[in-house]
């Protein structure tokens, strides 16, 4: 059981929450959702103890452990790897330190025996003898091998070091999990691994995550930070935003009756449950869905962004990208190798890789912005590619402009109306828009270079990533204009939603070739034929 009582924080006159009162009980997991800033992030730390409310108090079962994933990389540092999970379990590891301490000692004493019996004891309740193959097994399923489980943490590089804290926090099956981005940095693969193990999970579970299929994996019930409280809505995040969506629809909608609209709802909520039952989502397992009730939904103060790209320069012609032979090595590492294609009108294709310097690679190659490579390619002559890169640095770095100068500089229409439309629809207006570049958040910043891309009016989007540093609804909104383009798409995301709901083509590249493939995204992911190239591709053995 973890509850709280009467919870509030406020920052001098901004208030984040107000008389929160919620229990969160034994089997679920709850998504915490809300906009940026609402305060997903610092809802976990006071409930972790890392800050305190303004007013109210956190109460958790009698002896129920609580786990954190830690967000501090350089904790660690001088820890190894293994050691590192297992202090995830602080109780256990206590008692492993003061019975190594003991047996240690050259003057053992009765006294000692008998404190190492206690210990031993409570070594056995815990099911400390399973300790490290438990932790070690957690690793591996992480995507860390063997071979670096006693290396010291500071020795992985930042990703592996994501992967070890995630496996400190699930060690020793804790009462009570937060997890706060979790999926950051991980692999498609290793995302799939943690959906399960979440959805199994029989204790409690609270995770902010921007990651919409991982909450509709997992979620059983939504914690809504909104209007200054937290609401909690059983279902999944799929399930939250449609019900808000279509409120807000209804609520703004004058020529339907209210009956019709009550009506509507009660519709798509049937529809939704009995979809649900179907599938391995979490709520269909807790049965969560039956407790709805309609008076109990209301719609999300939230603002969406409008991210549309079919207002092109022209429309492209049959001929879109001819690639050849295409090759390239970095830092002696063979990125991809033999890469030969051709797209047709209209495609949107996944580009997936192993390795995301592959991805990365190869959009730099196309966009010209590499020409150490072998083999060849071509775009049509009616093609005006438009670019959005993983890492965006360069395009801030060094200037001293507002938001309306910066992105004057990437347009031939100079006129500031025209300019303020295209950061309005990225939710940037009034005063915001005369904000410096420099000091951008990394989200505020990829809003800039969509609404650069939007006004280049490209007939070929290249993607790299597009997802980072966005919130729910800005990437909802991608999801959405992505999905209405008109014209031909290459892009690379690590959200399984987007490229599900997207993809109708996936090609990935590897050291020894290219998989190439026009199906959805999960079917490529499932086909039982893909899975064995793909290890003759990469020398593994097929799972």
């Amino acid at each position: 059981m973890l509850s709280v009582s009467n919870l509030s924080l406020r920052y001098g006159k901004r208030v984040l929450f107000e008389d929160v009162n919620i229990r969160f009980t034994e089997g679920n997991c709850y998504g915490i959702i809300g906009a940026n800033g609402a305060g997903k992030s610092t809802f976990l730390k006071i409930l972790s103890g890392e800050i305190d409310p303004t007013t109210g108090r956190v109460e958790i079962g009698k002896g129920q452990r609580m786990s954190v994933l830690k967000q501090n990389h350089y904790e660690f540092d001088e820890v190894t790897v293994l050691e590192t999970v297992l202090r995830g379990n602080t109780t256990l590891f206590d008692v492993m330190r003061q019975k190594d301490a003991l047996y240690a000692k050259e003057d053992f004493t009765e006294e000692d025996g008998i404190k190492a019996g206690e210990l031993e004891g409570l070594f056995a309740e815990m099911d400390g003898w399973n300790a490290e193959s438990d932790a070690a097994t957690l690793l591996s399923s992480l995507g860390i091998k063997e071979d670096q489980h006693y290396r010291l943490l500071k020795e992985l590089d930042g990703n592996q070091k994501v992967r070890v804290l995630l496996a400190q926090a699930l060690f020793g099956n804790p009462d009570i999990l937060l997890l706060d981005e979790p999926t950051n940095d991980l692999d498609l693969q290793t995302i799939a691994w943690l959906e399960n193990f979440l959805a199994d999970y029989d204790k409690i579970v609270l995770v902010v995550s921007h990651d919409r299929h991982f909450l509709d994996a997992v979620c059983t019930n939504v914690a809504d930070i909104d209007f200054g409280k937290i609401t909690i809505f059983s279902g999944n995040y799929s399930f939250w935003y449609e019900s808000s969506q279509l409120l807000l629809k209804q609520r703004t909608d004058s020529n339907k009756k209210a009956e019709d609209k009550i009506a509507e709802l009660k519709e798509f909520i049937a529809r939704f449950s009995a979809n649900a039952s179907k599938s391995k989502q979490a709520t269909s397992r807790k049965k969560a869905l039956d407790k709805i009730k309609l008076e109990d939904m209301v719609a999300s103060t939230r603002k969406y962004p409008a991210i549309l790209f079919n207002n092109q320069v022209r429309e492209a012609g049959d001929q879109i990208l001819e690639v050849k032979g295409l090759s390239k090595t970095l830092n002696g590492e063979q990125m991809f190798k033999n890469i030969s294609f051709d797209l047709k009108r209209g495609q949107k294709i996944a580009i997936v890789s192993e390795n995301s310097l592959a991805t990365t690679a190869f959009y730099k190659i196309l966009m010209g912005e590499d020409t150490d490579f072998e083999g060849s390619f071509k775009w049509g002559v009616t093609i005006t590619p438009t670019y959005l890169p993983n890492d965006n640095t360069e395009y801030f770095a060094g200037k001293d402009l507002n938001l309306i100068d910066w992105l004057r500089q990437y347009s031939e229409e100079k006129d500031e109306t025209f300019i303020r439309g295209f950061l309005g629809r990225m939710l940037f207006s009034g005063e915001e828009t005369l904000k410096k570049c420099t000091v951008l958040s990394g989200g505020e910043k990829m809003r800039c270079m969509m609404s650069r891309m939007m006004m280049l009016k490209g007939n070929v989007l290249c993607m790299d990533e597009p997802t980072n540093h966005l919130d729910l609804e800005s990437i909802t909104a991608l999801n959405n204009g992505l999905k209405d383009f008109k014209g031909t798409i290459l892009f690379t995301t690590r959200d399984h939603e987007l490229a599900q709901t997207v993809a109708d083509r996936v090609l990935e590249l590897t050291p020894s070739g290219l998989i190439d493939r026009e199906t959805s995204f999960d079917d490529y992911l499932n086909d039982a034929r893909v899975k064995t190239l793909k290890a003759e591709m990469y020398g593994e053995t097929v799972a």
